[in-house]
């Protein structure tokens, strides 16, 4: 079970994953075993998300899902298949902390009577000094 937040609990079941040789260091042991964890989820069809959630994910990570619409994430960070595995998860566990929450709107605000002075003040200040500069006949 991979539990993201309270109201967010996705089943290992639901994710499916590959393992492939991985590149980089390792020496021999890189050509020999599979190390490298892929991990294929489809969110669009998953029961497992709320959909306030999934249509913040989906919105946010549309580049990142396949024409299926499955997400691919991979890891090759560790020389360790299992690592590699929770890693992977991590990763997914990160995405979905990221759109857990709905965004906070905004509130729209306006500048004080004294904010507003004191940048008059400082365009008249400005204006002034470069007045100053000028060459006269």
């Amino acid at each position: 079970m991979l539990l993201v937040a309270p109201h967010i609990r996705i089943p290992l079941a639901e994710f499916e994953f590959q393992y492939v040789r991985s590149s980089g260091p390792g020496g021999q042991n890189v050509n020999k075993v599979n190390s490298k964890a892929q991990l294929r989820w489809n969110p669009t069809t998953s029961p497992s998300l709320l959909e306030s959630v999934r249509a913040r994910f989906l919105e946010r990570y549309r580049s990142r899902l396949t024409t299926e619409g499955e997400l691919v994430v991979m890891s090759d960070r560790f020389r360790d298949q299992a690592k590699n595995t929770d890693d992977c998860l991590t990763k997914v566990r990160d995405m979905l902390l990221a759109v857990a929450q709905p965004p906070k709107k905004r509130k729209a605000t306006k500048p004080s009577r004294a904010a507003k002075q004191r940048r008059l003040d400082s365009k008249k200040r400005d204006s002034a000094k470069k007045q100053n500069r000028r060459w006269s006949e």
